[in-house]
C-alpha cells in the first residue's frame, strides 16, 4: 500500500496593508501586516524596517484598496513592539536634548549664523542621529564641518543634517497660534502642510493686511484652506459685485456679497439705500435681457445656412420653379 504525498502550495495571500506614523503627527506610510499571524489595532506600536533602519511607529489607519508602490511590494511589518523595545526607544529620546544643545553651540563656533538648530531626534537602539535645521535668509551655509564634528561626537549613531521650512519649524516648536488658540494647527492635529495663496483670502473676504492673514511662522496661514471650498460653491450660486438684480423691492446692483449667508447687498438707490436679500429673492437682469433677446432673434450672429436662407428672398429660379409646382 502506498502513501499518497501532498506537495506545499502557495497560498495566494492578500496584503493586509495598514498606515503607520513614526511621528505624533508625520506621514503616515503604507506597509503589510498580513504575515504578523495575529490582528492588529488601532493604537498598536509595531517594528518596522524601513530605508533607515529599524523603527518604531504607531498603526493609525486600515487601508481598504490601497494603491501599490512603485516597487511594487510594500515592506511588512517585523512585528508588535514589546515593552522593553519601547524603553530602549523612550531611553535614547531622553539623549535628544544634550544632543540638541551640543549641536547649537557646535554651530555658534563655526560661526553658522543663519542656521538654526531646531530638533534632535535619535532612531530606534539609537543607530541614527538627525539633527533638523533651518537657514534665515536666502544664504547656502556649508556644513560639512558640522556634520563631521557631530559624527565624531557622537560616533555610536549615524549623523544626518536634515533641513526643512518655516512651517515645519513653527509645528517642532509649538506654541500658542496666531488667532490665540492655546495651541497651533500646525502642531495639533495637522499632518501635512497644503499649498496655501492669496486668492484664498480674497475669496473669503478676509482682509489682506498681513497680520490677519500670515500665522507665526511668517507664511500665509493654514486655516485659510479651511472654508474655501465652501466660500467657492457658495459664491457660484451669488450674483458677482457690480451685477444688476430684479429684487422684491425693485432693481438695483449688487455691491456686497454673503457667501456663507447666500446673501447679497444690493443698493436699490438713494431713496431705498443698500438692502441684503437673499438668493431665493432675486433675478439675474443681465442674463434674463441676453435670453429675451436671443429668443427674439433665434439667428443673432449665427452663420449657418438655415438662417441666411430665411433672410433672403428667394431667386428667379426658386421663383420661377415655385410657380410651376
Amino acid at each position: 500500500m502506498t502513501q499518497a504525498t501532498t506537495e506545499p502550495q502557495t497560498e495566494n495571500r492578500k496584503p493586509t496593508v495598514v498606515g503607520v506614523r513614526f511621528q505624533r503627527l508625520g506621514k503616515a506610510y503604507h506597509f503589510d501586516a498580513g504575515g504578523l499571524g495575529e490582528p492588529l489595532h488601532l493604537g498598536d506600536h509595531v517594528l518596522v524596517t524601513t530605508s533607515h533602519g529599524r523603527q518604531i511607529g504607531q498603526v493609525v489607519q486600515f487601508v481598504s484598496e490601497p494603491v501599490p508602490p512603485a516597487e511594487g511590494t510594500w515592506r511588512r511589518i517585523d512585528g508588535l513592539a514589546s515593552a522593553q523595545d519601547l524603553l530602549i526607544e523612550q531611553s535614547w529620546r531622553t539623549k535628544e536634548p544634550e544632543a540638541l544643545v551640543g549641536c547649537r553651540e557646535r554651530s555658534v563656533q563655526l560661526g553658522l549664523r543663519s542656521v538654526k538648530i531646531v530638533a534632535a531626534q535619535y532612531g530606534f537602539e539609537g543607530q541614527r542621529l538627525t539633527f533638523v535645521f533651518t537657514v534665515e535668509g536666502e544664504e547656502h551655509p556649508e556644513l560639512k564641518s558640522l556634520r563631521a564634528d557631530m559624527q565624531q561626537r557622537y560616533s555610536r549613531s549615524q549623523v544626518e543634517l536634515h533641513q526643512v521650512g518655516p512651517r515645519d519649524v513653527a509645528r517642532i516648536l509649538g506654541g500658542m497660534g496666531a488667532c490665540g488658540l492655546e495651541a497651533r494647527c500646525c502642531s495639533k492635529f495637522l499632518t501635512e502642510f497644503s499649498p496655501i495663496s492669496i486668492k484664498m483670502a480674497k475669496a473669503q473676504g478676509i482682509s489682506l493686511n498681513p497680520g490677519e492673514i500670515t500665522g507665526m511662522c511668517g507664511r500665509l496661514r493654514c486655516c485659510l484652506i479651511y472654508e474655501y471650498e465652501q466660500y467657492v460653491q457658495a459664491r457660484l450660486q451669488l450674483p458677482k459685485r457690480g451685477k444688476r438684480v430684479a429684487t422684491p423691492r425693485g432693481e438695483g446692483k449688487v455691491v456686497d456679497v454673503f457667501p456663507l449667508r447666500e446673501s447679497v447687498l444690493v443698493d436699490l438707490g438713494e431713496e431705498a439705500g443698500a438692502i441684503e436679500f437673499s438668493r431665493s429673492d432675486l433675478q439675474p437682469l443681465d442674463e434674463l435681457e441676453a435670453l429675451q433677446t436671443k429668443a427674439d432673434d433665434p439667428c443673432g450672429r449665427q452663420t449657418n445656412a438655415g438662417c441666411a436662407r430665411r433672410d433672403q428672398a428667394p431667386s428667379g429660379d426658386e421663383a420661377g420653379s415655385s410657380a410651376a409646382s
